[in-house]
């Protein structure tokens, strides 16, 4: 009996065109989801909770434009350094279907106890039994309202389906955004096999495993504070050809690496979630750990100034989930506070509603 292809195998037979084209309606086909689930969740969340007054603006047509425009080009950003090679095609259909159609009644089920969360303001709930001693304070949060925050399997099986979901589909898209500048910012004297990179707070894996596919060769590490994102983590790169992860349950202020261990560093969607003095000790981990000459990469949400057609939306959504540390976030100086570690060479890019801070150790140390 012969096994069913895979798209790594398919992708190679299928002309360019046909392969974008296929790319780009993958991508319409999660936004268009992913709208329709906010709006509906959104009336139910008016009809069982009529009491609540939105604090949250409408968005204009303009910020609507803009938003369409920023993830249209996101998408053909994408495409482009697939086709240039940074990494394979194959990834932009990288998608953990299995799981989105396993855990989504999931999400509906769960719904009820965050309108009651939203309504008893009630955003550090968890159940007896949650360890919760060996976390730090600021982690104890019901982040995004959802239930035992990021401390529960079933919140790390649900994780990459909301995060889509949030973002239109385009999360991975935003992810990938990371790979060509860490790419071209590893030491060309470096072999494939000798490369170290290490991703800060690395949550079920979809960083890492992009890196696997972009540098197949390289060790990869990974930490995260939850050991029930690590143990999905696990799960999720097991299933992947290549050496596994080394991952860790630690905290990105206590790196429990050697100084100047790796040549990169990465960090994605962890800074609005850190309180001020949080962001300042993980950059100062993350500067101790790379190699002179290395790169540390962040990839986290736009802040006020950056487009301002989309401030609206940057203001509601601290009051559309629960964000406690995102108000400080989108006016606090990260450029400011890599310098203040000790990297230089600061790039700062934007893509769609994500922003990225790459930073150069100085090859002196």
């Amino acid at each position: 009996m012969q096994s069913t292809p895979n798209i790594e195998s398919l992708l190679p037979l299928l002309p360019e065109n046909i392969t974008k084209f296929a790319y780009e309606k993958v991508q319409q086909g999660k936004g268009l989801f992913g709208l329709v689930h906010k709006n509906i969740s959104y009336d139910l969340l008016k009809t069982f909770l009529p009491q609540r007054k939105s604090e949250t603006k409408p968005l204009s047509r303009k910020t609507l434009l803009e938003l369409e425009k920023k993830r249209s080009k996101l998408v053909e950003v994408d495409w482009q350094d697939a086709e240039k090679g940074v990494y394979p095609v194959s990834i932009l259909f990288d998608n953990p279907w299995q799981d989105f159609f396993r855990y989504y009644p999931e999400l509906w089920i769960d719904m009820p106890q965050m309108w009651q969360r939203i309504q008893e303001k009630q955003f550090q709930n968890f159940s007896f039994e949650v360890d919760r001693e060996s976390y730090p304070a600021y982690y104890l949060q019901n982040f995004h309202y959802q239930t035992e925050g990021y401390l529960s399997d079933m919140s790390a099986n649900l994780y990459d389906l909301q995060v889509e979901i949030l973002f239109n589909g385009s999360a991975d898209a935003m992810r990938r955004r990371i790979l060509a500048p860490l790419k071209e910012g590893l030491d060309k004297n470096t072999s494939d096999r000798q490369i170290k990179l290490l991703d800060v707070a690395c949550g079920t894996g979809r960083t890492l495993r992009f890196l696997r596919a972009t540098l197949p060769k390289a060790s990869l590490y990974g930490v995260d504070l939850s050991t029930a994102y690590l143990r999905k983590a696990n799960q999720l790169l097991s299933e992947i050809p290549g050496e596994l992860p080394q991952l860790a349950q630690a905290n990105g202020e206590e790196l429990p690496y050697l100084d100047d261990y790796f040549h990169g560093v990465t960090s994605v969607f962890l800074f609005h979630e850190l309180p001020p003095g949080a962001r300042q000790e993980v950059i100062n981990e993350a500067f101790r750990v790379t190699k002179p000459g290395g790169i540390f990469i962040i990839c986290d949400s736009l802040q006020i100034g950056d487009i301002p057609e989309l401030e609206t939306m940057i203001n509601n959504f601290p009051l559309q989930y629960h964000e406690p540390y995102y108000k400080d976030y989108i006016t606090d100086n990260l450029a400011e506070r890599l310098e203040k570690a000790g990297f230089e060479n600061i790039q700062v890019e934007n893509h769609f509603v994500s922003k990225y801070w790459i930073a150069h150790k100085p090859k002196n140390g």
